[in-house]
């Protein structure tokens, strides 16, 4: 029977602190619509207590001893495909939300919010939707943009070819066309026409765009040991 089909929605609260666990008991005793049906203080417990009362909804802490909300959200999506999770945690980096979304959590909250949000967010999981509030909705908003932006960097350096690459490094390293030509042992015009083909494709015009870009792909730490001088006559 689904939590729609019966009056109550059986919560089971996994938290490691007993007075936030307490606390959570109260909000949702004083008003229907709920039934705490048991608690837990550790990962490993919450997947025993999950396990035992396949309850609706579970209110999962992200930082519990012996095995960490993320991990017990990735369980139970397995184990429990029916039990939705809810996500309230103290920690709300755009990281920490995104990782929750990733091991299965449904909803997020701050540990901070109103005791209206967690019945609303509870209520919201239950019935198959999905529940952030608007400071974690951005939050997992801008996770999402900065893997994007960074599956794009990626694609663009994966595009470029190996010479196109020593170019690159050599213009970051502040060599000019010449010095690049002599170390590489190809022409100057040819040179231009890498520069040119990379500033394309990675669509940065500039050599403070391309030394930003080297630096956060890793290109300049990747190769400490690159020699850019012209080689000895």
């Amino acid at each position: 029977m689904s939590s729609a089909e019966r009056d109550s929605i059986r919560v089971l609260i996994a938290d490691d602190h007993a007075l936030v666990r307490e606390g959570l008991r109260h909000v949702l005793s004083v008003t229907p619509g709920f039934d705490v049906v048991g608690e837990a203080g550790s990962g490993a417990e919450t997947l025993a207590e999950a396990s035992r009362l396949a309850p609706d909804v579970v209110v999962l802490d992200i930082s519990m001893p012996h095995g960490s909300g993320l991990e017990v959200a990735a369980e139970l999506r397995v184990v429990l495909p029916a039990t939705r999770i809810l996500v309230l945690s103290m920690h709300d980096h755009e990281q920490y939300v995104l990782e929750s979304v990733r091991a299965g959590a449904h909803g997020y909250l701050r540990k901070d919010s109103s005791p209206a949000e967690l019945r609303d967010g509870i209520r919201a999981v239950a019935r198959g939707d999905t529940f952030f509030t608007a400071p974690v909705a951005s939050q997992l908003s801008a996770a999402i943009r900065g893997e994007a932006s960074r599956d794009a960097r990626t694609n663009k350096l994966a595009s470029l070819t190996a010479r196109e690459k020593d170019v690159l490094l050599g213009v970051v390293a502040g060599e000019t066309n010449k010095d690049i030509a002599a170390r590489l042992r190809i022409s100057p015009r040819t040179v231009e026409s890498h520069r040119e083909n990379l500033m394309r494709k990675l669509e940065i015009r500039s050599v403070a765009g391309l030394t930003r870009f080297a630096v956060d792909e890793g290109l300049l730490a990747s190769e400490p040991a690159r020699d850019l001088r012209p080689p000895s006559p």
